[in-house]
């Protein structure tokens, strides 16, 4: 899996011995609020969930890179792609962070980074964010990048119990700021 490099953040590979740092935000409601997730509540959980991202890598479907400060090891969060259809060209994006790292303009940066892979190198035609109403700044977040909301997709999801509204938004390769 290829690293990608900002000017903050460096995006790579998420391994193993990670777990402790993703357990360490996964395991909180307000990060897994909107995710469909309950919270992590051990190291099994984020093993789990880093096997999850070697699982869709391996199978074509997506892949999923650990955010971190450059020079720092840590990982804060995480972004990438998900339900790849190849055949369309087109993909979804998703991504958290660390509650300690909020409101600094990293996940802006990273989202950036991870778009603009799908488009350019990975030649994808059509980005997709499906987005809790709820969750108002992922939202502004994806509207910063150009996303379009495209409507309510109406009980689309079945998680922790409950069907959830998703928005759906979108971003075209030719509506991407270069």
């Amino acid at each position: 899996m290829i690293t990608l490099k900002t000017e903050r953040l460096t995006l790579r590979q998420v391994m193993p011995n990670d777990a402790t740092s993703l357990l360490s935000y996964l395991s909180k409601p307000e990060v897994v609020a909107h995710m469909g997730l309950e919270p992590f509540t051990s190291l099994d959980d984020a093993l789990e969930e880093i096997a999850w991202y070697d699982t869709i890598v391996r199978d074509g479907t997506g892949m999923r890179w650990g955010i971190t400060l450059t020079g720092q090891d840590e990982v804060i969060g995480s972004c990438g792609f998900l339900n790849v259809s190849s055949k369309h060209h087109r993909t979804e994006i998703g991504f958290e962070l660390s509650p300690a790292y909020w409101g600094q303009g990293i996940a802006g940066e990273a989202l950036d980074a991870v778009i603009r892979h799908g488009f350019v190198q990975l030649g994808f035609h059509r980005i997709e964010a499906l987005i809790e109403p709820e969750n108002k700044a992922s939202q502004r977040l994806v509207e910063r990048h150009l996303f379009t909301r495209e409507g309510l997709l109406r009980g689309y999801e079945f998680t922790r119990g409950n069907y959830d509204d998703l928005y759906m938004y979108s971003l075209l390769k030719h509506e991407m700021c270069t």
